[in-house]
């Protein structure tokens, strides 16, 4: 529970609170203690760039938290889209957190999440993000930053000689777990319960859930989980070729190459921003490494073994995820004939079913629902089997919820629309969101998924008082649809699941192509 706070130690809305780590002074905001910018490890900075997050000692002074820290480093967006918000200042210094706690906080469970971004932007202090209504739920709300791009994913001959494992690359993966110990040794002092952790995670927060769930170094940092909009693609393999991904430690070593950087002090002396921007332009693609030590096997692998954590399990994806991430579609081709004989060439004995489920009727709308299925659908129903296979309750969702802005745009249910309804924040959206309307439909939207979210990360089951009760996935194979109010039904989407997961099965047998958005007119040729 936080420290009482003695008169003399207050001044205004600022609150103080003791914590393993040292002395923070916060805010108080209405009923919440919220600090922000805490420190988690040691700055990555120097000669601890590309190493493992190393433990802060200490302090002894007490730190002000009341600003945001810095967000990591990432390109610079030259033409600002729907999802680009100002988290400037940006520094390689900033493994930092923040934490929002109800003021009589005690043994409350904790709301971790971890932000999207594709693993190259984003920051724990996009307002979208603020954990204030959350908080008020009755949870201790942490946001995280963790290192991005090349800087927190770049694996390398020369790191993993360094390392004592033999090993690079994964030191994004490594700053969420060091922050999820920092939070079980210090989120008692906020009234949290280092017990009843959720890791909550959106799209590439998403996916680094199931990194977490798939790697035995974050094994009991969590008790829960959820995933919104994961994607469980290929993952490169540290030094082994497969599945048509080169070996991440020679993608790092090109890299250097191209960059002029002869060996691994060269590329620490060089500029962070520089490198960073330079990586981009040069297609760097960061991705948690398969080294057998952080991330042992393939997360296909690790959930289809049962070796990943034993937590209960929230996961879902939203209709229309492809409207506003276009770019990972392949063009629509001139005539229905073209796309049904270019699917018949490329699926084979499973066209039939292919042309069934995306059908030449609605070109648009089957290339849009290919890639978000293969991607996101498929990804979602696969964790909730895997998680039941277990014997841990999961809950599916499908967000088909539309607005009249959005609609209007032609991005009813895109990408990451859910999050302003998880998080209580409507009024909080980048310059560029679609308007979400205050009226009452959107309202109850909003408090219903605040709720089953909360809920969630309170007990393991989704409910939402006087709304339809969340069906576990199950033998049922239950899900909630968030349409324009949450609906209960079974059986989501017949058949989507089962043709996505026969190909990744035929793909992960011949070991030759990767299994993301080289899907539909896209894919290679599928053996049977």
């Amino acid at each position: 529970m936080p420290t009482e706070i003695p008169a003399d130690a207050r001044t205004g809305s600022f609150s103080l609170i003791d914590t393993p780590s040292g002395q923070l002074v916060g805010k108080f905001e209405g009923s919440l203690h919220v600090f922000k910018g805490i420190p988690y490890a040691a700055p990555p900075v120097g000669a601890a760039r590309w190493k493992p997050p190393a433990p802060l000692p200490p302090w002894k002074e007490a730190r002000q938290a009341t600003e945001f820290g810095a967000s990591c480093i990432q390109p610079v967006t030259p033409v600002p889209n729907l999802y680009t918000s100002d988290i400037t200042p940006t520094s390689e210094d900033c493994l930092n957190l923040n934490v929002w706690a109800p003021a009589d906080a005690a043994g409350a469970p904790v709301f971790v999440w971890i932000h999207g971004g594709a693993l190259v932007k984003g920051s724990s202090k996009e307002p979208l993000y603020d954990g204030a209504r959350m908080a008020q739920q009755g949870l201790v709300v942490v946001s995280i930053n963790y290192r991005l791009g090349v800087l927190g994913y770049l694996a390398h001959p020369g790191l993993s000689a360094e390392s004592p494992d033999g090993v690079s690359g994964n030191y994004g993966l490594l700053d969420q777990i060091a922050a999820l110990r920092w939070i079980k040794d210090n989120i008692g002092a906020f009234g949290g319960d280092p017990a009843n952790v959720t890791i909550v995670g959106e799209s590439a927060g998403g996916l680094s859930v199931m990194y977490l769930m798939a790697s035995p170094q974050a094994r009991g940092l969590f008790a829960k989980a959820i995933a919104q909009s994961a994607y469980m693609i290929s993952t490169p393999e540290l030094k082994e070729r497969k599945f048509g991904e080169r070996p991440a430690q020679e993608a790092g070593a090109l890299l250097g190459a191209a960059v002029h950087a002869d060996n691994i002090a060269d590329l620490r002396k060089a500029g962070a921003q520089e490198l960073t921007e330079a990586a981009a332009k040069l297609g760097f693609l960061p991705f948690a490494t398969v080294d057998g030590h952080v991330l042992p096997r393939q997360l296909v692998d690790i959930f289809e073994r049962g070796e990943q954590a034993p937590v209960p399990l929230l996961a879902g994806f939203n209709s229309g995820e492809i409207r506003s991430l276009s770019f990972l579609a392949p063009p629509v081709p001139a005539t229905a004939d073209k796309y049904e004989a270019a699917i018949r060439e490329r699926y084979g004995d499973l066209a039939d079913e292919f042309l069934r489920l995306y059908p030449s009727t609605q070109l648009q709308e089957s290339i849009y629902a290919t890639t978000r299925d293969a991607l996101y659908g498929w990804t979602a129903e696969r964790l909730v089997r895997n998680q039941e296979a277990i014997g841990q309750a999961s809950y599916l969702y499908l967000f088909d919820h539309g607005y009249p802005a959005a609609d209007a745009a032609g991005l009813h249910a895109f990408h990451a629309s859910e999050l302003p309804y998880v998080f209580g924040n409507a009024g909080r959206t980048p310059a560029l969101w679609p308007a979400i309307p205050a009226t009452a439909n959107e309202t109850r939207m909003a408090d219903a998924m605040l709720a089953y979210w909360s809920s969630f990360a309170r007990t393991g089951i989704p409910r939402a008082e006087g709304e339809a009760t969340w069906p576990r996935y199950g033998k049922t194979e239950g899900f909630m649809a968030f349409g324009e109010t949450p609906q209960a039904s079974v059986r989501l989407m017949p058949g989507m699941y089962e043709l996505h997961e026969e190909t990744v099965r035929r793909r992960r047998a011949t070991g030759k192509d990767p299994w993301n958005w080289n899907t539909g007119l896209a894919s290679p040729p599928l053996a049977k």
